[in-house]
């Protein structure tokens, strides 16, 4: 039944008295209850008493036999005279103790035979077997779907009652939200047990967020179960630089559940339909997938056409539009390293943050603009006196799974009146001064932490005097544009006045000369904190961390200003909801964190 069932689970026996391990000791025996109750000298005088029965142990066997304190068993009283009565009302009480062990010797001659006439003292026995089948289909319906097939070894009733697929439906619904009218599988006759034993427990290894392995690309994908089906969502990014705008969505792979033999596994990719498909799960927070007909992949016009559309889809645009020749090169080279995936992937499991009560705001994966490279997924974490976005997705100056920024909360940054914040100047002053201040702290903590190192080895910034702003330098990749390129500052939207959603905010503006790809951020901040970030070159070649100013707008969108790059990036909250992907410990989250940055180190 469990290789059956495809559920793992022990071995049971059927008892007499009801379930039990097989195996094991008898239920709720009154003999094994006296023998174990009993011991040596208490036992002999026991048994001696069974033979020898006085009017104390009539009276103890008058309590356990539910008639009350008399002194004597109520039968025999009833063929006694008076005389009789008043003699066995005079005899003394018999000490605690010798009640303690009568009771006991009445137990057992319950089992082994009667102290007196009257009706048996044990208690009577509670089988589940006997509950009426309506009865045990509810109970068993409420308990956990790996625990029935262990259940079903217990006996023959027990395994028929568990053919029936009310308590399959009602686990399924229960475990994996499944709410379709799950009757309509009678059709095909696939069983609720079915598509529970070898669809929904089967998978459900794959149930949650994870991370594909693209390269420096990466990815979010979301595997859920919808109706009948379980399928791999890819999440993506709006269209640049619309940071504001919803997540979008495209199935990559679906499994369901047709005919009673095994669960089957189809490919979404491409624009011929679904076709057949591969799933291995490598172990529990890895698994890969293989197209095994990539001819679904190609279109008729060869790559000019996959590229044109793979364009639209991913840019929305075509390449015409795209005036900028180093965008134009980094696109192309995404197309060109994505496509010969076909999508036969690996993919390693993540978690969101966990949110504690004295959160700046709430954790969570948020969309922001990073110039050229278009928009890409981070996901802000706390962690003591630190906040860290960590990209999801990448590109190939900082790859998948590398810390984007961090805050340091520590420190936090008051602007200047608004005048005074559109000089580029005075904002780099005042930002170079909290870094000098953290590095006096730094080493006297005694040197730097991670976090703030230069490079994989983390090495240490080179300071630059505050007379010469590190910002009129910028750091630039091999094609000559900064690394983290901020980008041209087109595809601007209106200007609008938005104030704070919560709490006392402060004017804020853009100091001029800082590009950014979303001219619609809000005017309106609550506060600001010192913070570095992570640029490189082309190939995540020498990376370095450089000093910045954390922006909170709201709960939903922060910003920051990378001041090497005089560029500025716009974050907005990612608000699709997602099943399965809460991290089961703060350990296990910096674990998964961990894993995902030594991948692209």
């Amino acid at each position: 039944m469990v290789a059956a069932w495809g559920l793992g689970g022990r071995s049971w026996g059927c008892g007499r008295g009801g379930a039990r391990p097989s195996g094991g000791r008898g239920g709720l025996c009154g003999e094994g209850v006296a023998w174990r109750w009993l011991s040596g000298a208490a036992l002999a005088r026991a048994q001696k008493r069974r033979h020898r029965p006085s009017l104390g142990g009539m009276a103890v066997c008058a309590r356990l036999c539910g008639v009350g304190p008399s002194r004597g068993c109520r039968r025999r009283q009833q063929r006694r005279g008076p005389a009789e009565t008043a003699a066995a009302d005079s005899e003394p009480d018999t000490d605690p103790e010798e009640e303690r062990i009568e009771a006991g010797a009445a137990v057992l001659a319950g089992v082994g035979g009667g102290m007196c006439p009257g009706p048996s003292p044990s208690p009577p026995r509670c089988s589940l077997l006997e509950l009426p089948p309506e009865l045990l289909v509810e109970i068993f319906a409420s308990l956990p779907g790996t625990d029935l097939p262990s259940l079903a070894q217990v006996c023959t009733k027990f395994r028929r009652i568990l053919h029936t697929d009310t308590i399959w439906r009602r686990r399924c619904r229960e475990e994996y939200g499944v709410c379709e009218n799950l009757r309509k599988l009678e059709i095909t006759g696939v069983s609720c047990r079915d598509v529970y034993a070898k669809l929904l427990h089967r998978y459900r290894h794959i149930l949650g967020l994870w991370q594909p392995d693209i390269g420096p690309y990466g990815g979010l994908l979301n595997v859920v179960v919808d109706g009948l089906f379980i399928i791999g969502w890819m999440y993506l990014p709006p269209h640049d630089p619309h940071v504001n705008d919803p997540m979008r969505f495209k199935p990559l792979f679906r499994i369901h559940l047709m005919e009673r033999k095994a669960a089957t596994v189809e490919c979404m990719y491409g624009h011929k339909g679904p076709h057949h498909g591969h799933i291995q799960i490598v172990k529990k927070d890895e698994f890969s997938t293989k197209c095994n007909q990539t001819d679904h992949h190609r279109m008729s016009g060869g790559r000019q056409e996959e590229f044109r559309t793979w364009l639209r889809e991913e840019w929305g645009r075509t390449l015409e539009d795209i005036f900028h020749e180093h965008m134009q090169e980094l696109i192309l080279m995404k197309f060109i390293y994505t496509s010969q995936y076909d999508n036969c992937l690996t993919y390693r499991r993540i978690y969101l943050p966990p949110s504690r009560p004295d959160d700046l705001i709430k954790p969570g994966l948020f969309k922001g603009t990073y110039g050229s490279h278009g928009l890409e997924i981070v996901m802000l974490s706390f962690h003591g006196r630190r906040a860290r976005g960590t990209k999801i997705t990448g590109d190939p100056n900082i790859p998948a799974g590398q810390q984007t920024v961090e805050i340091d909360l520590r420190h936090q940054i008051q602007l200047p009146d608004l005048e005074n914040q559109r000089n580029f100047n005075e904002l780099s002053r005042i930002v170079l001064e909290v870094r000098e201040r953290v590095r006096q702290e730094q080493q006297q903590e005694g040197g730097y932490e991670a976090g703030e190192g230069r490079g994989r080895q983390g090495l240490r910034e080179s300071q630059p005097s505050p007379a010469q702003p590190r910002a009129e330098a910028p750091s630039r990749g091999p094609d000559g544009t900064p690394a983290e390129d901020g980008g041209e500052p087109g595809d601007a939207a209106a200007v609008a006045e938005q104030p704070a959603q919560s709490g006392q905010g402060q004017p804020f503006v853009l100091p001029v000369g800082v590009s950014s790809r979303n001219e619609d951020y809000p005017r309106t901040c609550r506060m600001c904190f010192y913070g570095t970030g992570l640029i490189a070159g082309h190939g995540f070649t020498s990376p370095e961390r450089t000093p910045g100013v954390f922006i909170l707008f709201d709960e939903d969108r922060f910003g920051f200003v990378w001041l090497e790059l005089k560029s500025f990036s716009l974050y907005s909250r990612v608000q699709a909801t997602f099943r399965n992907a809460d991290a089961p410990s703060p350990q296990a989250f910096d674990e998964m964190l961990k894993n995902i940055q030594s991948l692209t180190s």
